[in-house]
């Protein structure tokens, strides 16, 4: 049987109007709650499935290694990842899979882990799945993604390893669990499809990372193609209509899991 776990491995702060993008505060300061500073509060809400010789996270949260910049900057907690998986009866060495819905720092910041010593990785026996686009884009990003990416301090220790799994496009991955690959918030953004028996779900990853967000026009101004994302939400939207599905929210302080049913969508 199919499990689907919420795993809370934190939260952080982040700018509300860069986050909501083209609507104005007008409109979404007096229905959202925010800092001193107009920094909402973003939950990072991953994700675990749980089959029978399985056990696959998806994505990884902020990791314990920012810099005292980023700290200022983002307001964050502890790194509660670890903590959140021992909850459930689970060690690192445990998962099987990652799956990482893009590469900026709040999703594969947690892929490696400072020891004081020296890093490691968190999950070394895991495949980590990534959009090949997505890798090629973080460890040689241009212009417009430059500031979006940190390889070196987050993803250099899978390079070259047979942890690493590149894809391209849609792939099934373990039955009924598929990567489909939408772009618009990165260029190599994917979604997680969950077909089991258990119901249907899909994890969106920052397409539809708060239920602001689950508005076709919402979309955030980190996105790197506007157009992209409204399409993937469609996408979306007509895959959960088709199987009486939930969507999943990985940044909403709320809401974790939304029957289709109850979106106006």
């Amino acid at each position: 049987m199919t499990k689907i776990l919420k795993i809370h491995a934190g939260h952080y702060w982040s700018d509300g109007g860069a986050f909501l993008g083209v609507l104005p505060y007008a409109i979404w300061g007096k229905k959202i709650q925010t800092d001193e500073k107009r920094r909402k509060r973003l939950d990072l809400n991953l994700a675990l499935i749980v089959t029978e010789d399985r056990r696959i996270l998806i994505d990884t949260g902020l990791g314990n290694r920012l810099s005292a910049k980023q700290e200022e900057i983002y307001r964050p907690s502890a790194f509660a990842l670890p903590a959140a998986l021992a909850e459930l009866g689970y060690r690192d060495r445990d998962i099987t899979d990652i799956i990482l819905t893009h590469l900026h720092f709040d999703h594969a910041g947690g892929i490696i882990t400072g020891t004081g010593a020296r890093d490691i990785l968190t999950f070394p026996n895991a495949t980590h799945w990534i959009q090949k686009d997505e890798w090629e884009m973080a460890k040689t990003p241009d212009t417009t993604n430059r500031a979006a990416y940190d390889f070196e301090h987050q993803l250099s220790l899978l390079d070259g390893t047979c942890k690493l799994k590149l894809i391209e496009g849609d792939v099934q991955i373990a039955e009924g669990i598929t990567c489909v690959k939408s772009g618009g918030h990165s260029v190599g953004s994917q979604f997680v499809q969950i077909d089991s028996p258990a119901g249907f779900y899909i994890y969106a990853g920052d397409i539809i990372p708060t239920r602001f967000h689950t508005s076709a026009a919402i979309t955030s101004a980190y996105d790197v193609c506007r157009s992209d994302t409204v399409a993937a939400k469609k996408l979306i939207y007509d895959r959960l209509k088709a199987k009486n599905g939930t969507l999943i929210l990985n940044h909403d302080t709320t809401f974790w899991e939304i029957p289709i049913s109850e979106l106006k969508v």
